[in-house]
C-alpha cells in the first residue's frame, strides 16, 4: 500500500473518516475535501461566494450527468436488441429517486449525511439521501477520473446492488401515482410543455407538472411520455409521496 494511503488510513486526524469512506466505496479517497461536501446537503451549508453554498449540490448535478452515462452503456451493451424507448425507461427506473434513496440507505449514506435536522425532518428528506449518492458519484469522477468511476459504478455498485432484471419488471407509474395523490387530496393537477431554452437541442422535450399552481417537477427528455414520467417523480419528491 502506498505511503499516503497508509497515512490516511491509520495516522491522519481524518483516518476514522477515512476508513469510513473505504469501508462504503472500497478505496482510500484522494481528495478528502470532495467526499466531505458530496455528503453536505444545502440545509447544512454556508454562503462561500455570491450566494453560492458549499453544499453537494454542483456535485450532484455532475453525478448525475456520469451516472446516466454508465447506465445508458451497461444497458446498451445488456440488451443489444431492445430499442431506445426501452432502454430510455430502465435506464429512468434506476436512476430514479426511490431507487437512488433505496440504493444509499442500504450503502449506509445515513450516517455520512450532514444537513440541518430542524429544516430537513423526517416527513421532508424526499431526495436527501438519492441526491447525496449522485453528489458522491461526482466526487469520485473528479477525484479518480472517468474510466476509475465506471469501475467503480459497474463493478461495486451496479453488479452488487442493483437487480436490473427484477427492475425491467417493475411498473413505476410516477404519474399514476401523483395523479392519486392530487385526487385524494383535491388538488388540481396539470402537465404543461415547455419551449426549449435558447440553444437547446430542438429535439429535446420539457414537461412541467404542476399543482394548484405551483410547478413541482420539471422533465427533460428526447420522448414527450418520458420526459412527463420524469416531471412527475421530481413532483412525487417534491411532496414525499
Amino acid at each position: 500500500m502506498p505511503l499516503i494511503r497508509l497515512y490516511k488510513l491509520h495516522f491522519s486526524p481524518n483516518r476514522k473518516y477515512v476508513k469510513s469512506l473505504k469501508n462504503l466505496l472500497g478505496f482510500v479517497p484522494g481528495n478528502l475535501s470532495l467526499y466531505r461536501l458530496a455528503f453536505r446537503h444545502r440545509s447544512a451549508a454556508q454562503n462561500v461566494k455570491k450566494g453560492v453554498k458549499n453544499s453537494n449540490e454542483r456535485l450532484e448535478f455532475l453525478g448525475d450527468a456520469v451516472l446516466g452515462s454508465v447506465v445508458a452503456e451497461t444497458l446498451f451493451k445488456l440488451y443489444p436488441y431492445e430499442d431506445e424507448g426501452f432502454l430510455t425507461e430502465l435506464r429512468s427506473k434506476i436512476v430514479s429517486r426511490v431507487n437512488l434513496n433505496q440504493l444509499a440507505r442500504k450503502l449506509g449514506f445515513e450516517d455520512l449525511i450532514e444537513y440541518d435536522s430542524r429544516m430537513v425532518n423526517s416527513t421532508r428528506q424526499g431526495s436527501l439521501l438519492g441526491d447525496a449518492f449522485e453528489a458522491l458519484i461526482g466526487a469520485v469522477y473528479l477525484d479518480k477520473g472517468y474510466d476509475f468511476t465506471k469501475d467503480f459504478l459497474v463493478n461495486h455498485i451496479i453488479k452488487s446492488h442493483i437487480d436490473i432484471h427484477t427492475l425491467e419488471q417493475t411498473e413505476t407509474n410516477f404519474k399514476s401515482k401523483l395523479i392519486e395523490w392530487c385526487q385524494r387530496h383535491s388538488k388540481d393537477v396539470s402537465f404543461d410543455l415547455y419551449p426549449n431554452q435558447e440553444g437547446e437541442n430542438t429535439k429535446l422535450f420539457t414537461m412541467q407538472v404542476s399543482i394548484d399552481g405551483e410547478v413541482l417537477g420539471t422533465g427533460k427528455e428526447f420522448n414527450k411520455k418520458n420526459a412527463e414520467k420524469l416531471a412527475a417523480e421530481r413532483a412525487c419528491e417534491a411532496l414525499g409521496i
